[in-house]
């Protein structure tokens, strides 16, 4: 080995052991530090980055990811005539792209608005503040992290996140800080209550499963969301020195039957559509919708839980707030009985949220690799 490579390892482990207690701190505290390039320990292989493809690494001015413009859900029309048009939209939407945007969903614009706005004053905190409610164990109700799961992550992604449980139980232990937070927090976690409400029983009639009060209770689950689990997740992606290196959140689906999300003005979101990567271009008061795992499974693989991912950029931060919905977290996820047949026989085991937190708590998480546990060979 020659002085200059020996010399280049020294100086690269000297790197690691700097930021190795600067990093578990966040991304937040290490970009107040002032970095002007990405540790080591953020860098992603060639082939995980962003601008990779078909075995090359793209100047980044190639615009490698066009942007998409999922299929839209004008919830107004939902409850008019057009009704049986929409629903027939919202499945093709969940079977070839697993994603569509909501508009005209009657959520007020001081809700939305008050909530980015608390959300970018959160992570503006002081750290020791943000500090006090930091943790590695994945089943704490309340907690602030870095990272996808940074007890597992072998590259570490450019994200820090609040993570919210939303049952009441537990909403004592919320931020107290800043003032507002509480209060604004909760009034959109049960706006987005609604919303799902509303979706779901879209979602299930686009199934062909009926969901009138009239049903027997065991064959009416949309009764069971209404106790169902609410997980928001509130992300903060600082700009990046070196954004083409990492990325804010690598490929994965989410685990429940539906995530909502808010985005602020900042591009970031992408999905992977027919093989290839696509930018999602929001649309103003919108909230963009994935179908999770749960649906995929209860579906028995008609509605697809697709891969995503987040871009981070060098000039400006961007704030997102998702809210992951599915049963309750004992209720066990199975493919609905009327979707099985000869034709179409049962693709999936049983699951539920216990076994969701020991699949990712043992391993890192890669792609669709827990759904892809649950598959029936």
């Amino acid at each position: 080995m020659s002085p200059a490579m020996t010399l280049q390892s020294v100086n690269s482990r000297t790197e690691d052991d700097h930021f190795k207690s600067v990093y578990q701190k966040g991304v937040k505290h290490l970009c107040d530090s002032g970095i002007t390039k990405v540790p080591n320990k953020y860098v992603l292989p060639i082939s995980d980055r962003a601008l990779f493809k078909d075995g090359l690494e793209l100047n980044q001015n190639i615009a490698s990811n066009p942007t998409i413009q999922l299929p839209i859900i004008d919830f107004s029309q939902l409850q008019g005539p057009n009704r049986s048009h929409v629903l027939k939209s919202l499945a093709k939407a969940c079977e070839k792209y697993g994603f569509f945007q909501i508009i005209n969903h009657e959520l007020p614009d001081n809700v939305i608005k008050n909530m980015i706005k608390v959300a970018k004053q959160f992570f503006e905190l002081p750290f020791e503040e943000r500090a006090k409610l930091m943790s590695n164990e994945l089943g704490t109700p309340v907690r602030y992290g870095t990272s996808f799961n940074q007890n597992k992550d072998g590259v570490f992604c450019w994200r820090d996140f609040l993570k919210l449980m939303c049952n009441p139980d537990v909403l004592h232990l919320w931020p107290s800080s800043p003032m507002e937070f509480r209060k604004e927090v909760l009034t959109y976690s049960k706006q987005t209550k609604q919303l799902f409400m509303m979706a779901m029983e879209a979602v299930l009639e686009s199934l062909g499963l009926e969901v009138s009060p009239r049903n027997e209770p065991e064959d009416n689950i949309l009764e069971e969301f209404h106790d169902g689990s609410q997980m928001m997740v509130i992300n903060c992606y600082p700009a990046c020195p070196e954004p083409d290196l990492t990325l804010g959140m690598p490929p994965h689906s989410d685990y429940g039957f539906l995530t909502l999300l808010l985005q602020d003005e900042v591009k970031g979101l992408q999905i992977q559509h027919e093989g290839n990567w696509f930018t999602v271009d929001p649309l103003p008061n919108s909230f963009v919708v994935n179908v999770g795992d749960h649906l995929e499974i209860f579906s028995n693989g008609r509605y697809k839980s697709v891969l995503h991912r987040v871009l981070v950029n060098s000039s400006t931060s961007r704030v997102s707030v998702a809210s992951l919905h599915s049963l309750p977290l004992q209720s066990i996820v199975r493919p609905w009985a009327n979707l099985v047949n000869e034709e179409n026989p049962r693709k999936y085991k049983d699951t539920d949220f216990a076994s969701f937190l020991e699949y990712i708590s043992s391993c890192e998480p890669k792609s669709k690799n827990f759904l892809e546990s649950r598959k029936l060979t």
